[in-house]
């Protein structure tokens, strides 16, 4: 029977990059049922790095904290894991302001711009727009390659990653856990949830009380347009209330009608109504004719009932930390979440790259 220090159960960017943080000193062992890592969430994601993503959530400062890391490579990839894109969130008469921007450091703080400058960004758009925040710190995120940087980390140090290797069941026994998986039987001090849509279903079979977690379907539709010249097209939203877009491809854009539809853990598949939403809000945007919608696809998001981050051990078991509830954030926050998330575990004090950062903030509790 195999022995190991920590256990992370989920091997998207959640428990990847938690891994890399931990693998070294304990031995880590990094389960995931799918036949690869990141298939889901992780995978499918358009992923992004936008400071002002979230609002008054306190994930925000998590955002803030990961783009230096970001810069660097952390945890050591070969490749740079951020693409410079900017950011357009379109205003129109009856709605034009931007949720605490004023909190944001300066040099990622929006600065609104008239329609005449905002069809100097980027002309075709439909005339309700009356001009935009420009957003020019964010970028696209490299996500395969920093999920990859994460996994080899994680092996590098020591650690051992396992796919095919769902939790089936979970017993508390001394100080730690007797695990039963789909490649065996193993022995772990820590357990670390790290499931995304199933984190629920993983503390139910460790005898540990759910959250309660929403797993929400998000749809993405890749269209080509009768326009050339896309492919570095800012992100454009309507202050995130009912869509976004962003270039992809020469004459391809993605467009997503940022639906959240409630959905029982799955391998998310897109709705046609969905589909037929973002092309429909897509056009009254803009005044690009579609010529085909060229593939479509859903993922989960996955959120805790207050839509907060939940980093920290189970309030009725110190064996047992939860690392869930990331919603559309998880891959932006996640070199500073992992980080957060390896210092509540190691019960030190926090980082200085997380000051400013409240830990009590994303605490699992339970009313």
């Amino acid at each position: 029977m195999e022995r190991f220090d920590i256990l992370v159960v989920g091997g998207g960017i959640a428990g990847a990059s938690l891994g890399a943080r931990l693998a070294g000193e304990r031995r880590v062992l990094l389960i995931e049922a799918e036949e690869l890592c990141g298939v889901h969430a992780t995978g499918r994601s358009a992923a992004f790095w936008q400071g002002s993503l979230g609002g008054a959530n306190p994930a925000v400062k998590l955002s803030l904290a990961s783009k230096p890391m970001f810069d660097s490579g952390w945890p050591g990839s070969p490749t740079p894991l951020l693409r410079g894109r900017g950011a357009l969130h379109l205003t129109t008469a009856a709605h034009g302001d931007f949720a605490n921007f004023d909190e944001l450091p300066p040099e990622y703080a929006p600065r609104w711009i008239g329609r005449a400058e905002l069809d100097r960004q980027m002309a075709g758009l439909r005339a309700q727009w009356t001009g935009a925040w420009l957003e020019p710190s964010c970028a696209d995120i490299d996500v395969a390659a920093f999920h990859g940087a994460c996994l080899t980390a994680i092996k590098r140090a020591g650690g051992v990653v396992r796919t095919d290797g769902a939790l089936r069941s979970a017993r508390r026994q001394g100080e730690g856990w007797e695990v039963e998986t789909a490649t065996g039987t193993i022995i772990v001090g820590l357990l670390i949830n790290a499931a995304g849509a199933w984190a629920d279903e993983v503390a139910r079979r460790s005898d540990v009380q759910p959250l309660g977690l929403e797993p929400r379907r998000r749809t993405v539709v890749q269209l080509r347009v009768g326009r050339s010249g896309l492919k570095d097209l800012p992100f454009v939203t309507d202050l995130h209330d009912s869509f976004y877009f962003k270039g992809e491809a020469n004459r391809s854009v993605w467009v997503c009608p940022l639906d959240e539809t409630l959905v029982d853990p799955c391998d998310a598949a897109p709705e046609e109504l969905e589909v037929a939403i973002a092309v429909d809000r897509f056009e009254k945007a803009v005044e690009w004719p579609i010529e085909a919608v060229e593939r479509k696809w859903a993922g989960l998001r996955t959120f805790a009932p207050d839509r907060v981050m939940k980093f920290g051990f189970d309030q009725d078991d110190d064996r047992f930390f939860w690392c869930v509830g990331q919603g559309g954030m998880g891959i932006q926050t996640a070199p500073a979440a992992s980080l957060l998330c390896a210092a509540l575990i190691d019960g030190g004090p926090m980082p200085p790259e997380l000051m400013g950062v409240d830990p009590a903030a994303f605490a699992p509790l339970r009313s």
